[in-house]
């Protein structure tokens, strides 16, 4: 692959992963999802109509909202509420999101840094375009030499999502009632074996965010990111059979991989950030370099 085939193939993914944002998608017909007054998610066009059936959880639409039944006074009862609905809705079978009922509940909230107005079933979020979090590691080494390599995550042929596709070392959502540093430790513990004295030498270095859609809905989010220096001796090893296998790759041919379709698309969002922050990537002879910082840090608005 030629470096304007990379470039070109790096562009088409970060336009992918924010097409929420471009001509044609469902943004214009979406309903905002509000919380005392405060937007939350945004609700697809092909669920509005339904939530007509559920008076009691969802005020009629009213300038361009949906918003909870002021009764609905706490997360608590919000919570119960709309999960009475979401599980109606996932005996009938109508949405395809809902199969993959994880039983894992997300904060809905308007700000990160705010209290939780309610939880969400995650498998359900992206019907209430609610923003979700997530925290990535990038799990590296550097050799006596200075050359730096990568591990990375083939992830099992049984996941809800993208299965068999190329993964960080370990990466997992933001579920309510854990921290970020808490989920970094748990992820590195659970999905690769990498012991809390090791893992809690993440370093926190940036955020990737994007909004995407699909037939499913909308997808806001946010991933925390974290680099991790690891011991050139150590290799890490399957836990929680999320993953199949561990490659130790040079960053040359990690960068290759990020540009095809054996790649898990935020994932490669996340590498393309350390290969930044690393120079790995040359404003001098990178002539998308502008268009991949944009496309990395793009926001909900």
């Amino acid at each position: 692959m030629s470096h304007s085939q990379w470039s070109q193939k790096i562009v088409q993914l970060l336009r992918r992963m924010n097409n929420f944002y471009l001509p044609g998608s469902c943004r214009a017909s979406c309903l905002r999802f509000e919380i005392n007054e405060a937007q939350v998610g945004w609700i697809p066009p092909h669920l509005a109509p339904l939530l007509s059936r559920f008076s009691d959880v969802f005020s009629p639409p009213q300038g361009g909202a949906v918003s909870l039944r002021p009764s609905l006074d706490s997360p608590e009862r919000r919570t119960e509420a709309v999960d009475a609905v979401l599980r109606t809705l996932r005996q009938e079978g109508t949405f395809s999101c809902l199969k993959g009922w994880r039983d894992e509940k997300y904060s809905v909230m308007s700000q990160f840094s705010e209290a939780p107005l309610m939880l969400m079933e995650r498998s359900a979020t992206s019907l209430f375009g609610v923003k979700r979090s997530g925290v990535h590691i990038n799990g590296y080494t550097v050799s006596d030499g200075g050359e730096v390599s990568m591990w990375l995550a083939r992830r099992s042929p049984t996941k809800q999502t993208y299965p068999g596709l190329l993964d960080h070392v370990a990466a997992g959502g933001l579920a309510a009632g854990f921290d970020i540093k808490q989920t970094v430790v748990k992820e590195c513990e659970e999905e690769a074996c990498i012991p809390a004295a090791i893992a809690e030498k993440a370093r926190p270095v940036n955020t990737v965010s994007y909004t995407y859609e699909d037939e499913d809905g909308v997808y806001p989010e946010s991933q925390f990111v974290f680099d991790l220096e690891l011991p050139v001796g150590f290799k890490p090893k399957v836990g929680d059979g999320e993953v199949q296998e561990f490659y130790l790759l040079p960053m040359e041919k990690v960068k290759e991989l990020i540009a095809t379709d054996d790649f898990k698309p935020n994932c490669a969002m996340v590498v393309l950030d350390f290969l930044i922050r690393h120079s790995f990537i040359d404003p001098d002879t990178e002539t998308c370099y502008q268009e991949f910082g944009a496309g990395l840090h793009r926001t909900l608005e």
